[in-house]
């Protein structure tokens, strides 16, 4: 005999559905207006203190000619790219812990961030490379090879000690590319020089025309990101699941590393390797809107720009008059929450 819903039922199905996509929506805002004022003060805080009525008015055409200097040339160029920076990071964090189903996933932690590294080390030590445009080719062929040769370890495994295998593989390349790429730095100062800064991660002294080179392989990154988040859904519950469900699992793959690749090899490419914003912010984003990959994909990318954006205005206050590279900011904040999630692992296997 079939079980039919009541109108009562349905009324509270629909009524916990409209709450759950306002609580979704007024999270989305709240990120946003934060991300907002992260902006206002990024173009604010620096060397020379511009305050906040100050800042508005020279974005609206008005204020002194040397504060317009300042931000359009300077401080905005800069939180611009922090923000396409972190939304990229964020993206791609979110994209590898929805198919490897591993929460420790991460551009940086698998070592697609230093496979991107390494390829641009190599350019520009024996291919002379020096323009955007050479530079992100070459971080987008070494972040889609270690992209490969990581998920190829991983994902020999389907249970628990395949993410293991996976995080392992990962961390082992990252580390031994990482390794090599500071060998090359330091053989030929002359030669590197360029990438000292770049190699900690850094979005300081990079221009408008840099963030132009990069932003239609991130544009398109994004929107295949876009096109796979709803098959990941169905792909969290198994792949035989997915299957069943009419998922292509093998498309979504491809789809899922073209998107990593350009969207890691492209944040590397003009900001040197950040590590941690893309653990982290996936996992915020899970706790503020749900499971749904597609609420998680876009409140990851809010999340992720928010935390470079404050992270850069954080290494520039805190050493003052010196600044601390974005990428060691992010370390700290990143590494005590790797050890949290890890924790929390090993006690729920326990």
């Amino acid at each position: 005999m079939t079980r039919r819903s009541t109108p009562t039922s349905s009324s509270t199905s629909s009524h916990t559905r409209r709450r759950l996509i306002l609580g979704r929506t007024a999270g989305v805002v709240l990120g946003l207006v934060a991300l907002a004022l992260a902006v206002l003060v990024s173009v604010a805080v620096g060397s020379k203190q511009i305050p906040l009525d100050q800042v508005w008015q020279a974005l609206t055409g008005a204020g002194l000619a040397e504060d317009r200097t300042v931000i359009f040339e300077l401080r905005l160029p800069r939180t611009l790219i922090a923000i396409a920076v972190g939304a990229a990071l964020g993206v791609a964090g979110m994209l590898m812990q929805a198919l490897t189903r591993n929460p420790l996933a991460d551009p940086g932690i698998l070592g697609v961030n230093s496979g991107a590294m390494f390829a641009v080390a190599l350019g520009v030590g024996f291919f002379g490379a020096s323009s955007m445009n050479a530079i992100v080719w070459c971080a987008l062929i070494g972040a889609f090879l270690a992209a490969v040769a990581v998920y190829a370890v991983g994902s020999a495994g389907r249970s628990e000690q395949g993410n293991e295998r996976l995080t392992l593989a990962g961390v082992a390349l990252g580390a031994v590319l990482a390794g090599v790429t500071s060998a090359l730095i330091l053989s030929d100062a002359t030669t590197f020089d360029q990438l000292r800064v770049w190699q900690a991660g850094s979005v300081a002294g990079r221009l408008l025309s840099d963030l132009t080179v990069v932003v239609p392989f991130l544009l398109v990154g994004a929107a295949l990101a876009l096109v796979a988040s709803g098959p990941l859904n169905a792909i969290a519950l198994g792949d035989d699941v997915a299957r069943g469900l009419g998922t292509r699992v093998g498309l979504v793959r491809v789809i899922v590393v073209l998107a990593v690749t350009l969207l890691a090899g492209g944040a590397t490419a003009i900001a040197g390797p950040v590590a941690f914003i893309g653990l982290m912010t996936p996992h915020i984003a899970r706790w503020i809107v749900g499971v749904d990959q597609r609420w998680i994909l876009v409140m990851s990318m809010i999340c992720a720009a928010l935390l470079m954006v404050a992270s850069d205005v954080v290494g520039r206050v805190i050493a003052r008059p010196q600044e601390i590279p974005v990428g060691i900011v992010t370390a700290f904040v990143g590494a005590p929450v790797l050890m949290v999630l890890v924790r929390r692992r090993r006690a729920s296997a326990s």
